[in-house]
């Protein structure tokens, strides 16, 4: 990967604002440079050949006026990368919120770890990346040619002297980058992984301490892994920079050992003299601190790199159409394939079949066979790859698809709870919902003994897996009974629940079954489940001819 992604430039317009700014400010800081040594010979050589007071204070004044303008220049340039790298920072952080949200919809998100460490740490990465290398690039791009073609006016010996040595530089400089690009890039890894661990670690501590396991002990272990790794990188850091710093000194000494014999022998005048002398060094001045600020740049673009695969890999299909279907209607499956993205082989593989208004299907079948697939399909989140399912006489594409979700209730395998009560929760399935049907839902989902005014935190904190799921069946048989929704979808609702339980929910699906307005789909592995439905369709692993569905 080259020193700027062009996929980052795509992205975000404050990067292609701050490098169009970085090249005006760099071309300026260039002149500067040029501007400033040309100064400093003619003033000293004012003071050694007698001139006037004037001339002498009229040239001090123009140099201490450069001098300033670098300083300007440098502020500039360090107040706009500052505000450009927040800026970036921000635009990747809302745009990967929104991505992983989306995939996660459809079961395709990367995991949490993965995403919290970019978001926090790995991002800030893009700091130094944006407000120091990439200004840092432009400048080794103008300084040493504006500096080269001076040399060659002036004295085109030492201009063949930088031509000569300053490959020699790059190429230290590309040598010691691709050593410090492997030990990075090993780094980004194991930040990866530790962040991981970490972050099962912290998922498990409940665990641990209630079996009396010694908690503090893995967090001791990935804080000590971690240390090894970031003093590696600076070890590394620091050894790549002597590298250059002791080359790009051998470099200027060479100019100004051949400048000074030829000042003495009197091949060479005072004021060109000290031009070469003052100007050779910011020649590779550019290339030291590129190669200073190189770590950044790999570890923003690691970053970078990590955020835009994420957010340019492949996302959900959207469905476009624009027609609406209110009532209950048949839906029908149509020799269906499924083949995720990246992969070869089918999700799901089912012949055609039909759900009629009043089913109450059980989906079985082996983990990885594609029940959860289905689901996603039924929901519009993953188009099909061949086949098509309907809705009534329209293809489920051609639905409009907040339209058609207003018409799915849905019961995920592990639920999403917002911080609230009990009740709060089960009302997003129906916001007109008095106490008294808030409290019947969560009867008929198995909840009785759950009082609907205790607070759920965030995720659902304080209430146990089987405790969420039966507060997720509750909301959605109150979207079910507000009228809205005519299609039950749930994935494993009676997991983890006891026999009493799991037979008040089943028995609240097969009441709503007998209705004949509602149908019901859900994945099943429990055999109370299969024997309460009404129909069984078993699915096996990409194999249409084993995909059956049989009465229960």
């Amino acid at each position: 990967m080259g020193p700027v992604d062009p996929r980052l430039l795509r992205r975000s317009r404050p990067a292609r604002r701050f490098l169009v700014a970085t090249v005006v400010l760099g071309s300026v800081a260039a002149v500067a440079v040029v501007a400033q040594a040309w100064l400093v010979s003619d003033v000293v050589v004012g003071l050694v050949e007698g001139e006037s007071t004037r001339a002498i204070a009229a040239g001090a004044a123009l140099l201490a006026a450069v001098v300033a303008a670098r300083g300007v220049l440098a502020w500039a340039q360090a107040t706009a990368g500052t505000r450009a790298a927040a800026s970036v920072k921000a635009g990747l952080r809302h745009d990967l919120v929104e991505a992983v949200l989306d995939q996660r919809r459809v079961g395709a998100a990367p995991s949490s770890a993965r995403v919290a460490t970019l978001l926090e740490t790995g991002l800030d990465a893009l700091d130094g990346y944006v407000a120091r290398f990439l200004p840092q690039v432009v400048l080794t791009a103008v300084v040493p040619v504006a500096v080269l073609l001076t040399l060659a006016v002036v004295d085109p010996l030492s201009a063949l002297i930088v031509v000569l040595t300053l490959p020699l530089v790059v190429t230290f400089l590309v040598l010691v980058g691709l050593v410090t690009r492997d030990r990075l890039d090993h780094r980004w890894g194991e930040l990866q992984r530790l962040g991981r661990h970490f972050s099962d670690v912290l998922a498990g501590l409940t665990v641990l301490t209630g079996f009396g396991r010694d908690s503090a002990r893995g967090l001791r272990d990935v804080g000590e892994r971690h240390r090894r790794a970031t003093m590696e990188s600076l070890r590394t850091a620091f050894l790549s920079s002597l590298v250059l710093e002791l080359f790009s000194t051998l470099s200027v000494a060479l100019v100004a050992v051949a400048a000074g014999l030829r000042l003495v022998g009197g091949g060479l005048d005072l004021g060109t003299g000290l031009l070469v002398i003052v100007l050779a060094p910011e020649a590779y001045l550019p290339l030291r601190r590129l190669g200073t600020q190189f770590h950044d740049s790999t570890q923003g673009l690691a970053a970078a790199d990590e955020a835009l695969t994420l957010l340019d890999g492949p996302q959900p299909d959207r469905a476009t159409g624009h027609f609406v279907v209110d009532g209950p209607a048949p839906v029908t499956v149509q020799a269906l394939e499924v083949v995720h993205p990246g992969r070869e082989q089918p999700a799901l593989v089912l012949p055609a079949f039909t759900l009629l208004p009043g089913d109450f299907v059980a989906v079985t079948g082996p983990s990885g066979s594609g029940k959860s697939t289905l689901l996603s399909v039924l929901l519009g989140f993953a188009a099909p790859t061949a086949g098509a399912v309907r809705v009534g006489r329209h293809r489920l594409d051609e639905l409009d698809p907040e339209a058609w979700r207003r018409r799915v209730a849905w019961v995920p395998q592990d639920p999403h709870l917002l911080a609230g009560s009990v009740a709060d929760n089960v009302r997003l399935g129906d916001p007109d919902a008095d106490d008294a049907q808030v409290r019947a839902a969560l009867d008929d989902a198995g909840a009785d003994d759950l009082p609907a005014e205790r607070h759920v935190g965030e995720q659902g904190q304080s209430l146990s897996a089987g405790e969420r799921r039966r507060v997720a069946v509750a909301r959605a048989l109150l979207r079910i009974r507000a009228g809205d929704a005519w299609l039950l979808l749930m994935d494993e609702p009676t997991a983890g629940l006891d026999a009493h339980r799991e037979s008040t929910v089943l028995g609240t699906l097969c009441r709503l079954q007998e209705t004949g307005d509602v149908t019901v789909v859900v994945v099943a592995h429990r055999a109370e489940t299969v024997a309460a439905a009404s129909r069984e369709l078993r699915v096996t692993v990409a194999s249409a001819e084993s995909a059956t569905v049989v009465p229960s």
